[in-house]
């Protein structure tokens, strides 16, 4: 049996891998014509019967016992809430749109593992840009956490912690090291290239 430390605590590093243009990067302003773009794209997805979280901007594994996370931008959440719009064979309100658009904070989540249902209670996170420390606005976490299928071998629980930071805080054009500090000591790196991002 895997201790809590083999699982909760270390170094993931793990580029995000990007299908978007690579010029891009994280768009704080997006123009009318990049929500636009991310309104259709959305709309088309539905059309596919296609999930949502396909804009979700992934980093980490992708199998269920991986550690591993998203992160929503701004185009990103447009995009996902016209899919989830368009499935139901709706429209996004310009209310909608616009609290996406001016949203003030970036939110991130990270699955981590560990052996008990309140293991990842106090958690934290930061952004690492090139040295400088990026603290969120708010971090909140699940405070029982559910069972694995790997249960009830190591690791038996899973939860999420779930960062805002403000885009005034960070360089949306940067390379940038997520880190969540697990309560039981430790740290989970995952580098992700915000210029791969919209």
């Amino acid at each position: 049996m895997r201790s809590v430390g083999h699982w909760a605590v270390g170094l993931a590093l793990v580029f995000l891998i990007s299908t978007e243009d690579p010029s891009a990067a994280i768009e704080v302003h997006p123009s009318h014509r990049q929500i636009q773009v991310a309104l259709d794209r959305g709309t088309i997805a539905a059309a596919q019967h296609q999930s949502p979280e396909q804009w979700y901007a992934r980093f980490g594994g992708n199998g269920e016992l991986d550690l591993g996370g998203f992160l929503v931008t701004k185009l990103g959440g447009v995009s996902v809430l016209a899919t989830h719009m368009a499935l139901r064979g709706l429209e996004p309100s310009a209310a909608d749109i616009a609290q996406l658009v001016d949203a003030t904070t970036m939110l991130v989540s990270v699955v981590i593992f560990g052996d008990s249902p309140a293991f990842a209670v106090e958690s934290y996170m930061v952004l690492d840009q090139g040295g400088r420390a990026i603290k969120p606005v708010t971090v909140r976490v699940d405070g029982q956490a559910r069972r694995t299928t790997a249960w009830p071998e190591s690791p038996q629980f899973t939860a999420k912690v779930v960062a805002a930071f403000q885009y005034a805080d960070f360089d949306p054009n940067a390379h940038t090291t997520i880190t969540v500090f697990p309560p039981t000591g430790g740290e989970l790196r995952f580098a992700v290239n915000f210029q791969e991002l919209e």
